[in-house]
């Protein structure tokens, strides 16, 4: 079963800046492009930091306000978020307004990783980098919900043939596989507990599965078989041992 990758779904042609691109000329690339943000690289390519609409404006936000008085000095002045906060009130150039170390993914990443990725660091767009570590593409949030668009006749079929014929060796019809709206229902008996728990994981994973309905039975709890019989067990172990 293979999962769709990154570089599938990325934009190959990425709006970006380097070190040295200014200030307005950043503001002007994200404002044309109707995006949130975009990436700065080096000479080489590589990503050194990314820019948001966040960044541009704590710049204005830190910038002095000639009308206001004069602030005292502040021990939380010296706090690492407040020297960033001043270093970007004070930027000119993309370099000086980045954060950074940026968060990227490889083209070859799933789907699924790249959006554990965005979850975790609440981003809405990472840049996609090639095996060198090169930029090539960029992906949003939006572009990795097009999974959920998969039809399901599609999502039913993956179902079928990766994961009850082709890992589990199921006999054909023994379990009955329904699709609406992404939701799978798996409805049927299968010979063992174990292959009932890789039957709903497993789909669990197919592109697009909004959700798992789980109606099987079995005639087996393989979660009690005794040593001696080890034996008895077959393909599915493999498969058990990475849920």
């Amino acid at each position: 079963m293979k999962q769709s990758k990154v570089g599938s779904v990325m934009t190959a042609e990425v709006v970006h800046a380097t070190y040295g691109t200014p200030f307005k000329e950043v503001a002007r690339l994200l404002r044309e492009h109707r995006i949130s943000g975009l990436p700065v690289i080096d000479e080489d390519d590589k990503v050194i930091g990314v820019i948001s609409e966040t960044d541009l404006m704590t710049h204005q936000a830190e910038m002095p306000d000639p009308y206001e008085p004069k602030k005292h000095f502040r021990f939380t002045d010296l706090t690492p978020t407040a020297k960033k906060r001043a270093v970007k009130a004070r930027a000119r150039t993309a370099g000086q307004l980045m954060s950074e170390p940026p968060v990227t993914v490889r083209a070859d990443n799933t789907i699924v990783e790249a959006a554990r990725t965005m979850a975790q660091h609440g981003v809405e767009r990472l840049p996609v980098l090639d095996e060198e570590g090169r930029l090539v593409g960029i992906v949003t949030r939006r572009d990795l919900l097009k999974v959920f668009l998969r039809p399901d006749a599609e999502i039913r079929t993956e179902v079928i043939e990766e994961v009850l014929l082709r890992a589990l060796w199921l006999p054909p019809r023994s379990v009955d596989v329904s699709v609406t709206e992404g939701v799978v229902t798996l409805d049927g008996h299968v010979e063992r507990k174990s292959e009932r728990e890789i039957a709903v994981s497993m789909t669990g994973r197919v592109d697009g599965v909004v959700a798992v309905v789980d109606k099987l039975t079995f005639r087996l709890d393989d979660a009690r078989v005794q040593p001696d019989e080890q034996a008895f067990h077959g393909v599915a172990d493999n498969w058990l041992r990475r849920i």
